[in-house]
């Protein structure tokens, strides 16, 4: 016991003298909003917000020494509550967020790791520039693209890790790697779908793309015709533009729950009026269109802002990949689902285009043939949580025979189960290579975990 408590000391000595940026403890003013990520509460014994790489490598330092869990916090919108825990470290990257373009010419972008994708996109507004990401502005870049990252451009851009160029991270022994096709490119294939398992990237180099204003909106059909317009719109995206990238939204609590309409949320990727009618007008014509407030809008005003829970509310999450042979039975049964009482929300994303093109070895993302990704969300006071959660667990029993593998940035839970699904066998076989050779000893054990 008093070998630990000098390890701890000499640690501690050894961060308050290498560590530049800020250290908050219990009891600090700033504790409080530190120790918690957006949905999930945590009580870490310490809270890093490291200014410089040199900081995240004292940082990573010290919880290797102490052997205390480590956290890694981007945006921190993570549903299983991967940026906080109880009695460890958190490393919290908010000082990471510089935006710069590198190369005019190539569109090349240095973002830094603790980024937000909203941070982003206003950068690179003013340059006519963007880069497809998720649909949050407060959802950090690092947590999005190392596990996937689909947005509204996806269909015609691919994932936004499909556009990365390189990174810069931290590593389990604390060296710093670039990572990149010609450096280091087995760490660069994992952390392309393998998520926070190798390390910390302090930057991302991304290969933006020139962009206008796009049409955004949505288009309403009666709750009575979901089942129609869900599979007709389904049908469709098959043939679509790549232009156009789309979400379906039924069953929402706070519209009427059964009650509630269907929504078709688009993005039309272009400012040309004819481009727009071409690729939304199959759509209007699949039912009674009840509102259609599709508009020509700035790409960076179409990300929202998330709500932040108030204290004691939880979110469940648990979201599943389609393969073009299942789509019709599959939204057969959430269409039943989402007109029947005590549904959750549910949110089906258009994906194939762009994505599908990647070839399957290229990255650890695994699904590139799915045609759909779908998502069911619940949420409330525990209570309310718990008392719905074998109802959420008949409708995933319909659904398991018609699904392929599950999206991590999607997946509420971290359990072998859902490691399993996120990544199938032979991707995670060559995960647990790389992750031995990087993180033999898995300090970087605070997300969906391959074990070295």
């Amino acid at each position: 016991m008093q070998r630990e408590r000098d390890v701890m000391s000499t640690a501690v000595e050894g961060l308050r003298s290498d560590f530049g940026g800020d250290i908050i403890e219990p009891g600090a003013a700033e504790y409080e909003a530190a120790s918690r990520s957006v949905l999930v509460s945590g009580r870490p014994a310490w809270v890093l917000r490291p200014a410089s790489v040199e900081d995240v490598r004292a940082g990573v330092r010290f919880a290797a020494d102490t052997g205390l869990r480590l956290a890694v916090r981007g945006g921190g919108h993570g549903f299983p509550g991967f940026g906080t825990n109880d009695d460890g470290v958190v490393i919290d990257l908010s000082k990471f967020a510089a935006v710069e373009i590198i190369d005019e010419d190539r569109h090349l972008v240095r973002i830094g790791g603790g980024a937000t994708w909203g941070q982003v996109a206003a950068a690179l507004a003013p340059h006519g520039l963007a880069i497809s990401s998720g649909d949050t502005r407060g959802v950090g870049v690092g947590g999005l693209t190392l596990t996937g990252g689909i947005g509204w451009k996806v269909r015609k851009y691919g994932l936004a890790m499909d556009n990365v160029a390189a990174v810069e991270m931290v590593t389990a022994n604390g060296d710093v790697v670039r990572a990149s096709a010609e450096e280091n490119p087995d760490l660069f294939w994992a952390i392309r779908g393998g998520g926070g398992n190798f390390g910390i990237v302090t930057s991302f180099e991304f290969l933006a793309h020139p962009t206008t204003d796009v049409f955004f909106g949505k288009i309403a059909f009666p709750a009575a015709e979901l089942a129609g317009v869900l599979q007709g719109w389904a049908d469709y995206l098959r043939t679509a533009p790549e232009e156009l990238t789309s979400i379906a939204t039924f069953a929402n609590p706070f519209a009427g729950g059964p009650e509630a309409p269907l929504e078709i949320l688009v993005a039309v990727d272009g400012d040309d009026p004819d481009l727009a009618a071409q690729a939304l007008d199959p759509i209007r014509r699949l039912g009674t269109v009840i509102d259609d407030d599709v508009a020509l809008t700035p790409y960076a005003d179409i990300l929202v802002d998330a709500p932040t829970p108030p204290p004691g509310f939880k979110v469940v999450t648990r979201g599943a990949f389609v393969d073009k042979e299942s789509v019709s039975e599959a939204l057969r049964i959430l269409a039943e689902i989402g007109t029947s009482e005590r549904s959750p929300a549910i949110a089906v994303r258009s994906v194939g285009g762009a994505v599908s093109r990647v070839p399957d070895n290229a990255t650890a993302y695994a699904h590139r043939h799915a045609e759909l990704m779908f998502v069911t969300a619940t949420g409330g006071p525990e209570p309310v949580v718990e008392e719905a959660r074998p109802g959420l667990e008949a409708i995933w029993a319909r659904l398991t025979p018609h699904l392929s593998g599950a999206y991590a940035n999607f997946v509420a839970s971290a359990t072998d189960e859902d490691v399993a699904a996120i990544y199938p066998a032979q991707t995670y076989e060559r995960l647990a290579a790389v992750k031995r050779e990087y993180d033999p000893g898995n300090l970087f054990a605070g997300n969906h975990n391959v074990r070295p």
